[in-house]
């Protein structure tokens, strides 16, 4: 980052770096990716790659955008299928939801607020 506020990256090789999150609280102090606010995570998931237990409790809101691929997201009573470019979901405060990779998929997820100190289980 340079000293302007400014940061160019890339979300492929940024999100090597910290488990696919390229903004949120956990990023340092004076970076201009901290945010307490949001948390934006560039996900790449081999075919057959999912969440090995539904995540519960969940205390943010999540918007989940298919960038390729094919992404299946199981939420209380339904399951929804992303397999076009552009297709997302959106779930809120206490709603259960676990995923899986139909298909070798990058997914772009944006959770707010950014809560210090709450992760999940195994999260990747």
């Amino acid at each position: 980052m340079n000293d302007d506020g400014v940061y160019v990256g890339n979300a492929g090789q940024d999100a090597a770096l910290d488990r696919g999150w390229l903004l949120g609280h956990f990023k340092g102090v004076g970076d201009v990716r901290r945010s307490e606010a949001v948390e934006v995570k560039w996900g790449v998931h081999p075919r057959g790659d999912e969440r090995a237990q539904c995540v519960r409790g969940e205390e943010r809101t999540a918007l989940l955008v298919l960038i390729s691929g094919r992404f299946r997201v199981a939420l209380p009573g339904r399951s929804v299928l992303l397999e076009r470019q552009g297709d997302y979901v959106v779930w809120g405060r206490g709603v259960d939801h676990s995923w899986r990779a139909e298909e070798q998929s990058v997914v772009l997820t944006v959770r707010w607020p950014s809560v210090p100190g709450y992760a999940v289980a195994g999260e990747g």
